[in-house]
């Protein structure tokens, strides 16, 4: 009888030693990770990862923010094996389509917002933001206001690591990096209270956080703004929720100075925040929304831009050749994966489910840490979380940037189990939406225990008393 040998026979070590001498990998210091040596992930089933030397860990991080209905789903495994057999690529160019572009385009524009009916696709969030540029300073020409160029986007924001996608992004480590940002793209301060706005109730910040955009209009000139985005919560730099009163006033501004206002639903998007998109989590009515990750639950790539119809209209209906696309737009697999996908999240009621159960769920529980002593602060939005870790609990104040403490809290999650990642001294979450409530219980027994451990450490090495 044909037995089935595994996909991986060589060590560890092999692998590590082959890993550093090809494998440049992303946002890596190399020389760093060549006296360490990568983690080797060989297999997956559900929200639970095995390591090459055979550890179980708890993917808390859903692999990037992406593998929103888990791992192991044989329908998303089926649904690209069938599209292989059938058409395994054609392009979306030379006025030709494929059926899956076309369903999945119809799928999008049903569990969108109402006012998207178009899209564009990509191949990630970084493409998609790309896109957004262009289509943006498009849609100004065609409109006759070719001086409407700006882009106003926000510190520690994150949309992407191409030349426009990290330019749109406030990492300011990043803009170090190759000359960034790209002319007419400008940043104002990020709402994030804990750090900025603690003199205030959080309802009073929002606002003040989003008038920071009014002044930033004023201040470029509105003749000259394009746009303004932003991540409904800001995922990368450290899971932000904004203050309930943040989002409508950015609503407000942005239709006074009549700019386009653009929701970059990459990690946000399909159920993460308790909705289908970030937007109707918060109340606003964006003009363009980008996307990626949760859409085939990082299966396969693809990403994209769902257009409102005031930019669609301009663009069919004015625009002639819009000169932009790629080789994979509506990618035939994986637009059959994403099909799938969207269908499983139907049929599983993740959305529902995490609005009201286990997204609140995971906010109760988060709510039991906030005593720990290292904790200043915690916060959760749908299936995302935050644990902000301070030196001293009554007056907010941080560690030292260089100890790294956030670092430390990750090497004892890496070594207990648990992926969870660290955003400065911010040790974020996004779990898998398919997570369970005896699953929140063992995650966060394992929180607990690595806040615990860092505490101890910490003590030892004379950092905390």
């Amino acid at each position: 009888m044909f037995e089935e040998t595994p996909l991986n026979t060589r060590s560890t070590l092999d692998l590590q030693q082959a890993d550093t001498r090809h494998f440049l990998h992303p946002f890596t210091d190399h020389a760093g990770l060549a006296r360490k040596g990568a983690r080797i992930i060989e297999r997956a089933e559900n929200i639970y990862l095995w390591d090459s030397e055979g550890q179980k860990i708890l993917d808390a991080m859903s692999g990037l923010w992406c593998v929103n209905t888990g791992y192991g789903q044989q329908a998303l495994v089926d649904a690209a094996t069938r599209q292989m057999k059938e058409l395994p690529f054609y392009n979306a160019f030379f006025q030709t389509a494929t059926v899956p572009a076309i369903e999945l385009a119809e799928l999008l524009a049903e569990v969108t917002p109402p006012q998207f009916q178009h899209v564009f696709f990509t191949c990630s969030g970084s493409e998609g933001n790309d896109t957004i540029v262009r289509m943006v300073r498009r849609y100004w020409d065609v409109m006759g206001e070719p001086a409407r160029k700006v882009i106003i986007s926000r510190k520690n924001g994150y949309h992407g690591s191409t030349m426009a996608g990290a330019s749109l992004g406030g990492m300011s480590g990043m803009h170090e990096q190759g000359g960034l940002p790209i002319p007419d793209i400008v940043h104002i301060e990020q709402p994030h209270w804990f750090e900025l706005g603690r003199e205030h109730s959080r309802e009073a910040f929002g606002l003040i956080a989003a008038g920071w955009l009014e002044a930033k209009i004023l201040e470029v000139g509105p003749e000259r703004v394009a746009a303004f985005i932003g991540e409904p919560v800001q995922g990368a730099g450290g899971v932000i929720v904004p203050p309930s009163t943040y989002w409508p006033e950015i609503q407000r501004i942005c239709d006074k100075y009549g700019i386009l206002l653009v929701s970059d639903e990459v990690i946000c998007g399909f159920g993460r925040t308790g909705n289908w998109f970030g937007c109707e989590t918060f109340g606003t009515r964006p003009d363009l929304m980008t996307f990626a990750k949760g859409v085939t639950s990082g299966y396969v790539p693809l990403g994209g831009v769902m257009v409102g119809e005031r930019v669609a209209r301009a663009l069919i209906e004015k625009g002639g050749e819009f000169t932009h696309g790629f080789t994979y737009s509506g990618h035939p697999v994986s637009c059959a994966v994403a099909i799938a996908n969207i269908g499983l999240l139907r049929e599983l009621d993740l959305v529902r489910r995490v609005r009201e159960d286990v997204g609140p769920y995971l906010a109760q529980r988060f709510l039991e840490i906030e005593d720990h002593p290292l904790v200043g602060e915690v916060q959760t939005c749908g299936m995302m979380g935050a644990v902000q870790l301070v030196k001293d609990k009554t007056s907010g104040a941080g560690f030292a940037s260089e100890l790294e403490v956030g670092m430390v809290c990750r090497g004892h999650c890496f070594g207990n189990g648990l992926i969870m990642r660290a955003v400065g001294d911010r040790m974020i979450i996004a779990p898998p939406l398919v997570m369970t409530r005896e699953q929140i219980d063992e995650m966060m027994q394992l929180i607990k225990r690595c806040l615990d451990l860092t505490l101890n450490d910490l003590r030892q090495r004379g950092w905390f008393k």
